[in-house]
């Protein structure tokens, strides 16, 4: 700081949104510390010719790199560099570094791998294991720098662009911890980085809401205790009689650092009801029992908010009133929730076996809730308010959340931040993607995600979140090849053609990060990114049962009429 020239007294204000190297910042008339700070942050307004030339006169480095090496990156360095700058410079202010990255860091604190080509970067098998000698060393300096961009109220957005591995795996402690924003792509060229980047400075409708500097704060009944919270914030560790012995995720305290906020930030607070039983049941010295959430947050015009969420309710007694408890059940929040503490549990506990507990978890619950003569299969059966979450379940277990095969460790942490930060719809579609049907016969309607929905004179627009795929049976492929929708009198298949694109358009000019959109026909390459979500009710061992013009799935794994079949035995046991 000292030989930045930006150390020692002065103060002034700035104006406008200040543009800084290595990060952009918005601000409206905060105080910003000392002249010299002017040689690195300025309102936009003041060096926009400036910024401008610098972007366009950027050259590839032109540093010679030796043969079957990988360039040096010290990635870690600049991000240190740009937290110092930042908190020397705007302490407490709404700040953002945002992380370009195009490759994986050799250099310095944060190394993710050596700069030799011929050494492969850390995959699943390699942290299983403990084969990553990078990894530990990597994740510890993340995670100072993440406490230092938290008491500075500092943001870490993390823009990963490579087809190889960047070391976003070792950055999600920076980014999740200062509630950062994160998109994974191939390249800076593609749609997926492009869209996504420009999205970040769109304001109007159209913006992300970004807000900064964020606290959320807790109260509650004596009876309810907090274990904690899964998503984009930082235990304070402020304790109080509300803290529960038991951690989940952030935990100890009653209030969170939330650094970056956004539209559709969604957390998970977990809470514990079970140790005020042991004296007195839950409500028998009051009825009623209540939960407060005090929000405080930084506009982007600088303006500081309070929302005081209050709820209350009865306590219900589950052996009196189970009735009250069902009708209140929601099937897409608990899917979620179960996606969110799964994966939580994959990373913190060592040799966790995700699908048995879920499937442990999931016979529990329907032995508790569902109806059923003991020992007779055939007579089980779901509430209504149940009846989708088993399906959930299924899928849950299927997803990249839980199967890591096939997935590197970045992507696998790039899919997890996002499940932890996005809201109930975007996070249920990550766990049980949507599937729409086009076909001459009727209009575009809900098809269940499964292999037999597809047929050769049908296209299906499958939403994944991550991914967007338009998939064209195999006669729609041939009609669409021969140029039939280029012909007058079949107007109507143009229209066929177009509709499901428009759709896919309309879903991701909505979100953000961009999805990928892939669009394939029945038989062809990319056609893998459909029948990996789907049900595989046809596999190679039926296929006889088939039905013309669609397909079959060559996998082992069980479909989901087999997975009921042994979960109602299962249940009716218990």
């Amino acid at each position: 700081m000292e030989q930045l020239g930006i150390g020692g007294a002065g103060r002034r204000n700035v104006p406008g949104g200040a543009v800084g190297v290595g990060g952009y910042q918005q601000q409206r008339g905060m105080p910003m510390q000392n002249s010299g700070v002017s040689r690195f942050l300025l309102p936009a307004s003041d060096c926009e010719f400036t910024l401008n030339s610098l972007l366009d006169e950027l050259q590839t480095d032109q540093w010679p790199v030796a043969p079957g090496n990988r360039p040096s990156r010290c990635t870690g360095v600049a991000l240190s560099v740009a937290a110092g700058l930042l908190g020397a410079c705007l302490p407490g202010t709404g700040a953002r570094i945002v992380a370009l990255v195009g490759g994986p860091c050799t250099e310095g604190p944060g190394a993710i791998i050596s700069k030799d080509l011929s050494d492969p970067v850390r995959s699943h098998k390699d942290l299983d294991k403990d084969a990553a000698p990078y990894f530990k060393k990597a994740v510890k300096f993340y995670d100072s720098l993440a406490k230092q961009l938290v008491s500075q109220g500092h943001v870490l957005d993390l823009f990963a662009s490579a087809l190889d591995q960047v070391g976003v795996a070792e950055m999600k402690v920076a980014v999740e911890r200062t509630g950062g924003l994160v998109v994974l792509s191939e390249s800076f060229g593609h749609s997926v980085f492009k869209d996504s980047f420009k999205r970040v400075f769109d304001s109007g409708e159209k913006s992300l809401g970004l807000c900064f500097n964020g606290t959320l704060e807790i109260n509650c009944s004596k009876d309810i205790k907090i274990q904690g919270i899964i998503g984009p914030c930082t235990s304070l560790e402020k304790k109080g009689p509300s803290v529960a012995d038991t951690v989940i995720g952030e935990g100890n305290t009653t209030a969170w650092k939330m650094c970056g906020l956004d539209k559709s930030s969604c957390f998970t607070v977990f809470f514990d009801i079970s140790s005020s039983e042991k004296s007195n049941a839950p409500g028998s010295a009051n009825p009623q029992l209540y939960l407060q959430f005090l929000t405080s947050y930084q506009n982007p015009e600088g303006m500081t908010l309070l929302r005081v969420t209050t709820v209350t309710r009865r306590w219900v007694d589950s052996a009196v009133n189970s009735e009250e408890l069902v009708q209140g059940f929601d099937q897409e929040t608990a899917a979620v929730v179960m996606a969110r503490f799964t994966s939580l549990k994959m990373e913190s506990e060592e040799g966790f076996d995700a699908t048995r507990w879920l499937d442990r978890n999931l016979i529990r619950f329907c032995s508790k809730f569902g109806e059923y003569r003991k020992d007779d299969p055939s007579s089980f059966t779901l509430n209504s308010f149940f009846s989708f979450f088993p399906q959930f379940m299924f899928n849950l277990r299927r997803s990249q959340f839980v199967q890591v095969f096939n997935n590197s460790p970045d992507e696998t942490a790039y899919f997890r931040m996002l499940l932890n930060r996005e809201n109930i719809t975007n996070a249920a579609v990550m766990i049980q993607p949507s599937l729409i049907s086009y076909s001459f016969n009727s209009l575009p309607q809900p098809a269940l995600l499964d292999v037999a929905s597809i047929g050769a004179d049908r296209i299906l627009l499958l939403d994944s979140y991550f991914s967007v795929v338009v998939f064209h049976g195999m006669t729609i492929a041939q009609w669409r090849n021969l140029g039939y929708q280029n012909q007058p009198e079949h107007q109507v298949f143009s229209q066929l053609l177009q509709a499901p694109k428009d759709d896919a358009q309309a879903i991701i000019h909505e979100r953000f990060p961009v999805p990928r959109l892939v669009v394939c026909d029945q038989h062809g390459s990319q056609a893998r990114f459909l029948l990996a979500k789907l049900n595989p009710s046809a596999t190679y061992n039926n296929a006889n049962e088939m039905a013309a013009g669609s397909d079959i799935i060559f996998t082992d794994d069980v479909s989901l009429q087999v997975f009921f079949e042994h979960l109602q035995r299962l249940a009716v046991q218990s």
